[in-house]
């Protein structure tokens, strides 16, 4: 006979369902029914923690599946509000009504962690999620040293310690306010904080998305932080690397360009060291429009409390030209009509050294023309000032210090002819003018300049050629790029031979008019019109000449 196969009978598979569904309303009812204990511990722990008065307006749990597969405990809560405690007598105690701002706010969070626990070892939550996190430290004289001990009285209390597996947290602002009125609040705009391995008195590995405020853009770091010193949070420790993409420089007025940064960064938040490099293949100032490639590596001192930076060292190549820098950004503050202390913005210092350059790439840079009116090298020794203001970059800017420049040719033919001219006629060859059109003169000049409010005052420049020695003193306006120069052209030549021919002749009894301090000839010239189109001159009066176009 054919074997039977053996069936359990259908109220077998149903009694097994009903008993399944039995067990799960017993959990879920034995989890609502543990709610209020464990809120009750949740919001003591915090108030015992912070010495403070603490609110919760809901929390839930549940049981499941945690992300490690095992059976575990599923919480959630709205609504967290922890206060700073309030002083009576000289003794800080939490108080039931809050007469101030939370020291700490918290939209919700989650976290899931597995029942079984090892006498001995530390309960391990598998995660925790929170959102829309708000820290508001006052200044730490109004807050209790967590690094006083404890009175002699209070029981020493054996807590079961805590580890976090991973934190993940998503809007966080952090603000902690200084006991030194003349400091603003240290404050952190972080859009994602990562962290694994979370316990007390430890360093946190941590990865974070930070908003970075001018210029605009994200700043991605990795690292490790802490331990977290409350007494003074600016001396807690801090290292890792960082990456800043695609910053908007155009919120500083006057310039423009995308700036990628990478770097690496170690300390403690007041006191960091930050190597890294920039690159920025599209600065420019924008009145000008001339985009430059701007590359710079740099050693600096920032102060993560303030955003102080002192720069030891940046060296930049913008272009062909190379040049280092070296001073600070700070920020300076101003009490407004609140009373309160607001930042006006950035008082930049450096000092400038410019080393292996070309003179047509900063000139590029900062006039409109599509091709510069010089090229040649030049080395620059300057200080740099750009005072915090509302103005453009280029109106506040100030600059003072002394140039060189080599082998300078003009590329304006017009120029360039007559400072061929020139060198010929101071060597006393004015026969060789037509033979010698295509000959390409090469110009030295060194002097003094200082920039200021977009006018360029240079009191002393010595403008050298071959038979000529120009020295000039004036002013160079960017705004129309208008010259108003004077001085003299000291000639090897005399002024007889300068001209040569049968005109020459006739002025050899001038020369003696014209000799002076061993030169053939001193001539007062002046410069002046615009960058393209200057008007050489004799100034036989020392002032203006009726070919000398009005200042």
């Amino acid at each position: 006979m054919p074997r039977r196969r053996a069936r359990w009978p259908y109220w077998v598979g149903g009694s097994v369902l009903t008993f399944l569904a039995t067990v799960a309303v017993i959990v879920d009812i034995l989890a609502h029914r543990a709610e209020p204990f464990v809120r009750q511990q949740v919001v003591q722990a915090l108030s015992e923690r912070f010495h403070a008065h603490v609110e919760l307006d809901s929390f839930h749990l549940s049981l499941g599946n945690t992300l490690r597969g095992e059976w575990g405990v599923w919480g959630e809560g709205k609504g967290l509000r922890i206060w700073p405690p309030a002083e009576v007598e000289g003794v800080q105690v939490p108080i039931p009504k809050p007469p101030m701002a939370p020291l700490v706010r918290l939209d919700e969070f989650h976290f899931h962690a597995p029942l079984h626990y090892t006498s001995g070892q530390p309960i391990h939550i598998t995660m925790v999620r929170l959102k829309g996190l708000d820290i508001h430290f006052p200044p730490r004289s109004h807050m209790r040293r967590a690094s006083e001990p404890k009175p002699a009285e209070e029981p020493i209390r054996h807590s079961v310690s805590l580890v976090i597996d991973a934190l993940d947290c998503t809007d966080v602002r952090f603000e902690h306010e200084s006991d030194n009125p003349n400091k603003l609040p240290l404050e952190f705009v972080i859009s994602r904080f990562r962290a694994k391995g979370i316990h007390s008195g430890s360093p946190v590995n941590f990865e974070a998305v930070v908003q970075n405020p001018r210029p605009p853009g994200e700043i991605h770091t990795t690292g490790a932080f802490g331990p977290w010193v409350v007494d003074d949070p600016g001396n807690s420790p801090i290292r890792g690397d960082y990456t800043f993409k695609h910053a908007d420089l155009s919120v500083f007025k006057g310039i423009a360009g995308m700036l990628d940064s990478t770097g690496h960064y170690m300390g403690t938040l007041r006191d960091m060291q930050v190597d890294g490099q920039t690159d920025t293949p599209d600065f420019q100032l924008e009145r000008y429009g001339h985009t430059m490639l701007l590359h710079t590596d740099f050693d600096a001192k920032v102060d993560g409390t303030t955003g102080d930076t002192w720069l030891n060292s940046v060296n930049a190549t913008m272009n062909s030209s190379h040049f280092i820098t070296k001073g600070q950004v700070v920020r300076v503050l101003k009490t407004g009509d609140d009373g309160r202390l607001h930042s006006i913005g950035h008082d930049i210092s450096l000092n400038v050294n410019v080393d292996r350059a070309r003179i047509e790439d900063f000139l590029r840079l900062s006039t409109d023309s599509p091709v510069p009116i010089l090229d040649g090298g030049v080395q620059v020794q300057a200080a740099l000032h750009i005072p915090p203001g509302k103005e453009s970059v280029i109106d506040r800017l100030a600059l003072k210090g002394n140039f060189q420049l080599t082998d300078a040719q003009f590329t304006n033919l017009g120029v360039q002819k007559k400072i061929r001219e020139l060198s010929l006629r101071g060597q006393g060859h004015p026969d060789q003018l037509k033979s010698a059109e295509e000959e390409k003169i090469k110009s030295q000049v060194q002097g003094d300049f200082d920039l200021h409010g977009g006018v360029l005052t240079i009191p002393k420049v010595t403008y050298t050629v071959p038979g000529a020695d120009i020295h000039l003193h004036g002013t160079y306006r960017t705004k129309g790029q208008t010259l108003d120069f004077t001085g003299t052209a000291k000639m090897q030549a005399t002024v007889s031979k300068m001209v040569g021919g049968w005109k020459g002749f006739l002025l050899k009894p001038a020369d003696r008019f014209f000799k002076k301090n061993g030169s053939g000839a001193e001539i007062p010239i002046y410069i002046a019109g615009t960058r393209d189109e200057p008007h050489f001159g004799y100034n036989g009066g020392g002032g203006s000449h009726p070919e000398r176009p009005d200042r």
